[in-house]
């Protein structure tokens, strides 16, 4: 491999490692913004670990430390922080495919433990004093007001005791109010699918360049052992 060739694949790994830097830092604080502004992670505690927000700052942390190794092999032509990147990316790639996996095969699961959870959320917030899980009462309440909706799969959930956050239509507090017929489960359902939507959008760019920076990485490394370089 000639000079000028070289000197392309280490400007063209130093800046896909470099640009998916910037999308894992981009990606921490989005999901950073999530975890700070979402009123409803109180409501679902089974899954938490695969909650977008959480999902988005764990995912977009490994990337950019993975990412700096890179950019660093590449700029110094240092073979081991070139194989240390490669082993990590690998190992990245293979965890994003396994958790793609384990939401397309427990999708199903996935839903009947987020309808228990919002179940027992109500149950909580039905039964505590008027002082008590104000946390829950404040994001189940967000939740009936933003997405129109009241209890999990209707008014009845409440049993007669209908919080005014179900009212659709003034005046509210009147005996006999009116409320919101439809759950709160089906539409949160969709909000979550679209925003793991939105998720998996960006973790399919980030795999895209990840692969690129992998499938160029291999012939520098080979070229820097070749060579007896990169370990000064």
């Amino acid at each position: 491999m000639n000079r000028s060739c070289v000197n392309f694949c280490k400007t063209t790994v130093v800046n896909l490692n470099f640009l998916c830097w910037l999308c894992g830092a981009f990606v921490v604080a989005f999901g950073e913004f999530q975890v700070i502004h979402s009123r409803y992670a109180s409501l679902v505690t089974t899954f938490w670990p695969i909650y977008p927000a959480n999902t988005l700052v764990v995912t977009g942390t490994i990337v950019t430390c993975v990412c700096y190794v890179g950019v660093l092999g590449g700029m110094r032509e240092n073979r081991c922080m070139l194989i240390s990147f490669y082993i990590l990316m690998v190992t990245l790639m293979l965890v994003e495919l396994a958790m793609a996996l384990v939401f397309l095969v427990y999708s199903r699961e996935i839903d009947t433990y987020f309808e228990r959870d919002l179940m027992q959320s109500l149950e909580i917030y039905r039964q505590s004093s008027p002082e008590g899980n104000k946390t829950i009462k404040d994001d189940f309440d967000a939740v009936q007001h933003v997405f129109r909706c009241c209890g999990v799969h209707g008014e009845a959930d409440w049993k007669g005791n209908t919080p005014i956050s179900c009212c659709s239509k003034d005046p509210c507090n009147s005996a006999f109010p009116t409320n919101w017929q439809e759950g709160c489960v089906d539409k949160l359902k969709n909000w979550f699918a679209s925003n793991y939507l939105s998720t998996g959008a960006g973790v399919v760019t980030m795999f895209i360049i990840q692969f690129i920076c992998l499938s160029i990485t291999v012939p520098l490394f080979c070229h820097f052992k070749r060579r007896g370089l990169g370990y000064q």
